[in-house]
């Protein structure tokens, strides 16, 4: 019998596909997404980062033991440290200011997905959370690994490809799909339900935000 992460992943099969799909990825792959595109994701994604740490320390915080506090402490300094990092050479490669990112809004689906996130951080079990967290870890080594398979040495996005499809990587993302089976199997019937709820809507959010990098999306009406 399968865990609970194989049965959700594949229950998220089309949806995945749609991500995989979507011209964001497509071109990143290919090097030929447009500058002004990846500038508008590198920075929705530091600030969706800032919150994302914060729901996993919450995590761990909220874990049932030592080891799953430290576990996730260690998720939420990885995702400070690596992602700052990538995003400091981003930043500067690609033109934007470093300075700006306080001054910064978060789109609606950044801001979405991460008051999310903080809600099911606050709101709902434990269990509940790490399935909520586990889709960005799945998604991005998904979609990383996938994209490196093909993607020339020379595409300016290398180094973006390279953190999600490095093995380390690939090692904390299957320490946190074994939290999420463990908390799965010690839960009752709807509290699964709710697991595989927030799992599934952590990867439609995935799906918008990638969809409004892509597009630029912003708030309607400009207010000055």
């Amino acid at each position: 019998m399968t865990g609970f992460s194989d049965r959700i992943w594949q229950r998220t099969a089309p949806l995945r596909a749609a991500i995989h799909a979507l011209p964001f990825n497509m071109e990143l792959a290919a090097g030929t997404l447009p500058r002004e595109k990846f500038q508008f994701y590198i920075v929705q994604d530091a600030l969706y980062l800032d919150q994302y740490a914060r729901a996993l320390s919450i995590a761990g915080a909220r874990g049932p033991d030592g080891p799953t506090l430290r576990a996730y402490s260690h998720y939420a300094l990885g995702a400070i440290e690596v992602e700052v990092a990538l995003h400091e050479r981003y930043l500067l490669e690609f033109g934007v200011d470093p300075s700006s990112l306080a001054t910064a809004e978060p789109a609606p689906d950044c801001l979405g997905y991460t008051s999310f996130l903080m809600a099911s951080a606050y709101h709902e079990p434990w269990e509940v959370l790490v399935a909520a967290l586990l889709p960005c870890f799945w998604l991005y080594w998904d979609v990383g690994t996938t994209i490196a398979r093909t993607a020339a040495a020379s595409n300016p996005y290398r180094a973006w490809i390279d953190t999600y499809a490095d093995e380390g990587f690939g090692d904390a993302v299957r320490a946190v799909i074994a939290t999420t089976d463990r908390a799965a199997e010690a839960a009752s019937e709807t509290v699964r339900a709710r697991m595989a709820t927030a799992f599934i809507r952590s990867c439609q959010y995935e799906w918008l935000f990638w969809d409004g990098a892509w597009n630029r999306r912003s708030w309607p009406v400009s207010l000055g």
